[in-house]
């Protein structure tokens, strides 16, 4: 793509889209920026405290179980409560558990912070991509998460760097950074952003009674919906391994938390690089094919980690599953808002976050199982066979998906205004 061309896809990406999506977004990139312990607790643990792998991937499974919790729970408080209350609730507290992360000494201290860790950070992940939702056209949906995405790995990009440095010094100042950053966040939500929420209508249906209502039960029961759900659990699996099994097979290796920074930050420098013009490119074609292509990348890519050596080839290996990632969010979570009522999108989002939260949860067990037991290489062995099965899923899971099966492609409004009623679904006691 020449210079001229590279501009003009930078200008379409960012136009037409409302000033509350750019204060989100504003957000989403402060608290990338103070990514430190999702990025680094396995590093801190390992190398820092001594512990085992195992012990490493049992306190970041807890961090995920945590992030099981959460998901849920934040996806009712999104829709029943509201976006911007769950986002304030989500960050404050975040602010306030990372700082206690840092301050632990003893193992199940720091095990049982890290659980709250997880509960709190993943709370605000249903109340962002609902907003988002609600205040960007459903045309423009693709690029606006791209752009998110694009925001989240700039944040990255810098702080895994300066993370790494920082690790060498004082894992403390990492911990205590992310904690002020994450109230930064809180601020600007509480300044900048209106509640986005839509309205569900008062009065009695066309049909002569009160709107159906959107429980948990709804969305479990929504067979193509879970689908998705269960092939992002598998996709999570895979990109998990970044931040889990990458860095202690490279501490094994005999390289140091600075060499994992800079070959992590890879990853966000080629997204930060490569997001605008890869989306303008794939923006309007077929989604289908587009998630087959990016499982099996995401799949080998990390499989390809078994024969990296060098700094440089690890960095290399990280270029192929990074393509991936460009092309697997913006479209996935595009699909996701396709699926999703207008009225049940915190709950919807909840429950896809709900399969980042899982593999949260297993990644870090099933990275420390293989790595102690059999070796690395077993691992990346078996992102590639995780690779392939979803690739075959999400082939046989969007045959036949048309527009038709849409549920919330009405139009957006920004600022709580009302949004279009979503296709009536079957009341739900629970939730």
């Amino acid at each position: 793509m020449s210079a001229a061309r590279f501009g003009q896809a930078a200008r379409e990406s960012v136009s037409g889209l409302p000033r509350a999506f750019w204060w989100l977004w504003t957000s989403t990139l402060v608290n990338r920026l103070g990514a430190f312990v999702a990025t680094f607790m396995t590093l801190y643990l390992t190398l820092d405290r001594g512990y085992s792998a195992s012990f490493a991937g049992l306190v970041v499974a807890l961090h995920g179980l945590g992030g099981v919790v959460s998901s849920l729970v934040a996806g009712v408080m999104t829709d029943r409560l509201g976006r911007r209350p769950t986002l304030l609730a989500a960050q404050t507290s975040t602010a306030f558990s990372v700082a206690l992360l840092g301050f632990m000494e003893h193992p199940a201290a720091i095990a049982a912070v890290a659980l709250l860790v997880g509960v709190t950070s993943n709370a605000s992940r249903p109340a962002v991509a609902a907003m988002m939702a609600d205040i960007v056209r459903p045309e423009d949906r693709v690029r606006a998460f791209a752009l998110n995405y694009w925001a989240i790995n700039l944040g990255f990009a810098v702080s895994a760097t300066a993370a790494g440095v920082i690790a060498e010094y004082s894992y403390l100042v990492g911990f205590l950074g992310e904690a002020a950053l994450t109230l930064v966040c809180a601020v600007l939500v509480f300044v900048k952003l209106p509640e986005s929420r839509p309205e569900r209508p008062g009065g009695p249906s066309a049909a002569g009674g009160e709107e159906p209502a959107i429980g948990l039960g709804t969305v479990l029961r929504d067979g193509r919906f879970m689908g998705v759900v269960g092939l992002s659990f598998l996709i999570s699996l895979i990109f998990t391994q970044g931040s889990v099994g990458l860095p202690v097979a490279m501490g094994a290796a005999g390289f140091s938390p600075g060499d994992y920074g800079l070959v992590v930050a890879v990853n966000g420098v080629l997204i930060v690089l490569l997001q605008i013009p890869v989306t303008a490119f794939i923006e309007r074609r077929d989604p289908q094919k587009l998630l087959v292509i990016s499982a099996l990348l995401a799949g080998y890519g990390f499989a390809l980690t078994a024969f990296a050596g060098p700094v440089w080839a690890y960095a290399l290996t990280v270029c192929v599953w990074t393509l991936a990632e460009i092309v697997n969010s913006p479209t996935q979570m595009s699909l996701v808002v396709r699926l999703s009522p207008v009225h049940g999108r915190g709950r919807y989002q909840g429950v896809y976050n709900l399969s980042w939260a899982v593999a949260s949860l297993v990644a870090p067990l099933m990275a420390g199982l293989l790595i102690d037991r059999y070796g690395a290489d077993w691992l990346w062995g078996a992102t590639g066979v995780l690779g392939t099965v979803a690739a075959a899923g999400y082939w046989l899971l969007m045959r036949g998906l048309s527009e038709g099966d849409a549920r919330s492609g009405g139009t957006a409004v920004a600022g709580g205004a009302h949004a279009p009623v979503a296709k009536p679904v079957p009341a739900d006691a629970d939730a």
